[in-house]
């Protein structure tokens, strides 16, 4: 496999006739990228051509400026359910790397565009741009549009009375524990995935058991404190209180994850793939005079934690 093939793909359509293809990191697959692929499936609907999303893990920016490389919004496997979930037939990942980064605008085109997916209509953002530091433009994409018999349909940006969508501004709202008002940019409850782990098992001695999250890549963790939350496992959702932080009651050092199932201290998920996703902050990160305070508090954090959610000690169906 070279560094130009996708690296990952979803329900490979046939591109025989044509496709109408969108393109863009996609990180979080907010409000404004499905006002982006809702225009790319009218036009797939008008012509019967199947959408095609071009995507690229990792970040873009984690080779042309690492240095300010952003967390991600979602794993690429999020990413990838989530832009079928919102309209695409197939999803191409590319594994973006420095040769990938040179390309000029006419290669990409005519790689991944013209030759890859048989294009003939290219949905994008009004501000897209592309090839080698950026240097493609909407204009580009046009004269391109023009040499190779495709259509460039671009998007206007959208947001809500207040700011535009963007993966910049759901970030920011996550980092500052703002996670109700980031679902109002994504269009759903911030989520992460992983692994169940083991940690230090003090939950279970302070009666909250409690599922230990290693993290997939390198996301956006949410200010540190408790929240009302969601657990999946096992295509079952469970309501739950989520600690983020280093559990400074115990001279912590390491920020963690940590979800505790109201009400529930039977479940084995060590080992189980899980997401967690994130409703309401209950409150920030505190450290009490003693273990006893620390428990009191715990149990006013699930007694909000339902409230919060409307759930009791239940599992729910996914969906």
């Amino acid at each position: 496999m070279t560094c130009f093939e996708p690296v990952d793909a979803v329900d490979r359509a046939s591109v025989d006739h044509g496709s109408v293809v969108s393109i863009g990191v996609f990180d979080g697959v907010h409000r404004g990228h499905q006002a982006l692929l809702a225009a790319a499936r009218e036009r797939a609907d008008d012509t019967g051509l199947p959408v095609v999303v071009i995507t690229f893990d990792p970040h873009p920016m984690s080779v042309v400026g690492p240095r300010v490389a952003p967390p991600s919004l979602a794993s690429i496997g999020q990413r990838a359910r989530l832009l079928q979930e919102h309209g695409a037939d197939e999803v191409r990942v590319l594994r973006f790397d420095e040769a990938l980064s040179r390309l000029t605008p006419e290669e990409f085109v005519e790689r991944f565009l013209v030759n890859g997916a048989n294009a003939r209509d290219v949905v994008v953002g009004e501000d897209f741009r592309f090839g080698h530091r950026a240097a493609g433009t909407i204009a580009t994409l046009a004269e391109q549009g023009l040499a190779h018999d495709f259509l460039v349909t671009p998007v206007a940006l959208v947001g809500d009375s207040a700011q535009r969508w963007s993966s910049t501004h759901a970030r920011a709202l996550i980092e500052a524990g703002e996670v109700a008002s980031a679902a109002g940019v994504l269009g759903r409850d911030y989520g992460l995935e992983g692994i169940v782990v083991h940690g230090d098992h003090r939950g279970r001695e302070l009666g909250f058991p409690t599922a230990n999250l290693a993290w997939v890549n390198g996301p956006v963790l949410p200010a540190d404190g408790v929240y009302a939350g969601w657990l999946e496992a096992d295509h079952l959702v469970y309501p739950a209180a989520i600690s983020v932080g280093t559990n400074p009651q115990f001279a912590g050092t390491e920020r963690r994850v940590e979800t505790y199932v109201l009400g529930r201290d039977d479940l084995d998920l060590y080992g189980h793939e899980i997401e967690v996703r994130f409703v309401e902050r209950i409150r920030g990160q505190q450290k009490f005079d003693g273990v006893d305070g620390l428990v009191a508090q715990m149990k006013v954090d699930v007694a909000t934690a339902r409230r919060i959610l409307g759930h009791g000690d239940e599992h729910l169906p996914r969906g």
